[in-house]
């Protein structure tokens, strides 16, 4: 383990901007800070795989707040809190007093007593899920400011309706890993592309955070969809800015084809039309569970007219060389498995399945990442320190 390489990296990066605030977009953070996410993710694993443990909490707890269905995000929150020496407590509001009219502003201070971080996933409902992880924020800042809270919580966006960061970054630094760096990305095709799902309702925060994110590692960014099927415009507004500040570039297209055409990197992913989650949304505000159910009949019919974009070997060969690095945030759609018609064919997702298991293991170590940074005040001197001191994880 040569830790003092992470340690070299890191320092030579300025990521006193991450120290006590939140992680909620990565378009608010720094190039540094999202290089230091990287290159604490790529330490906190070298010690972990060297039998070294990188707890730097004695105590202490991580709040959990899941408002939609997970496994990867929501385990991968748990190990990387318990990397960390912090224990993970699930939020549920079912079996709160959140059901009896308890306020944002009072349960973010009352799970926040002894807690040094807050995960909340808030994906379903656009223009909801981002502000409330702000409100819960501002709540627990107002505690901690007003001496209810000895400590402040950092908020880590476990994915909400704008972006899945912590996805993202995973992702990111599994591109990092396979292509040996970001001085190799510039110039590479990344196609960010909707797929057939037979389910009606995926978030749009995946291929917006991909758009968000990717286009600032000067590589050629695609984002296709069939017409209908588009992303929030502040989202592809962020991608042009980027692209223009790296010398990458942000396109679109309505050609599955067009996108894979000498791809280097392809993520088939299905997601809602952002005009039917508007329309969603404004139904859920006025509890009309009946009007939600027939539009999801007709997003299900609309879906099934584009049940030709799927990732499938001939697109695969069409990529640059045909051995373009598949991706995913799982779990996938896939043809003949887990449905009739998905998102991508069962041989293509079977020849990546390992990568793909690799891809959503650097997500705990992003997670511990972010909090260690937004809690760690020189987090070069104490990763530095805890390879010294070579403290066993686990006996050998």
């Amino acid at each position: 383990m040569d830790m003092n390489k992470h340690v070299k990296r890191l320092e030579a990066l300025d990521a006193r901007g991450l120290y006590g605030k939140d992680f909620l977009l990565t378009w608010e953070k720094t190039d540094d800070e999202l290089n230091a996410v990287f290159a604490v993710a790529d330490a906190l694993r070298a010690l972990r795989e060297a039998n070294i443990s990188p707890r730097v909490f004695d105590s202490g707890l991580a709040v959990s707040v899941f408002r939609d269905n997970s496994t990867r995000t929501r385990f991968s929150f748990a190990s990387a809190c318990n990397l960390l020496g912090l224990v993970a407590q699930d939020f549920d509001e079912g079996k709160s007093q959140v059901a009896h009219g308890e306020t944002v502003r009072e349960t973010a201070n009352m799970v926040s007593f002894m807690a040094e971080a807050i995960g909340i996933r808030d994906d379903m409902y656009i223009g909801k899920g981002n502000r409330y992880m702000r409100e819960v924020a501002k709540a627990v800042q107002e505690g901690y400011r007003d001496g209810v809270l000895e400590r402040r919580p950092t908020i880590v966006n476990l994915q909400c309706d704008m972006d899945h960061p912590t996805q993202c970054m995973a992702d990111m630094l599994h591109i990092l890993h396979t292509f040996g760096g970001a001085e190799n990305l510039r110039g590479k095709k990344i196609a960010m592309t909707w797929a057939y799902s037979p389910s009606y309702g995926k978030p749009l925060s995946v291929p917006q955070g991909i758009i968000g994110l990717m286009t600032r590692f000067g590589m050629h960014v695609t984002l296709a969809h069939p017409q209908g099927y588009e992303v929030m415009r502040e989202t592809e507004a962020v991608a042009c800015q980027n692209a223009a500040g790296s010398g990458g570039s942000f396109t679109k297209t309505h050609s599955m084809e067009e996108a894979f055409e000498g791809a280097d990197i392809v993520y088939p992913k299905s997601w809602a039309p952002f005009a039917a989650m508007e329309t969603r949304t404004n139904l859920y505000g006025q509890g009309d569970f009946d009007g939600i159910k027939a539009l999801e009949k007709e997003l299900l019919l609309t879906n099934a007219r584009h049940k030709d974009w799927t990732c499938t070997e001939a697109l695969m060969e069409a990529t640059r060389n045909g051995k373009a690095l598949y991706m995913h945030c799982l779990p996938a759609d896939i043809t003949g498995v887990s449905c009739e018609r998905g998102e991508v064919e069962a041989s293509v997702f079977d020849r990546y399945r390992m990568p793909l298991y690799k891809e959503a293991g650097f997500k705990p170590y992003v997670i511990a990442a972010m909090i260690f940074l937004q809690r760690i005040q020189n987090p070069a001197a104490v990763l530095a320190e805890l390879a010294a001191k070579g403290t066993s994880r686990a006996p050998d």
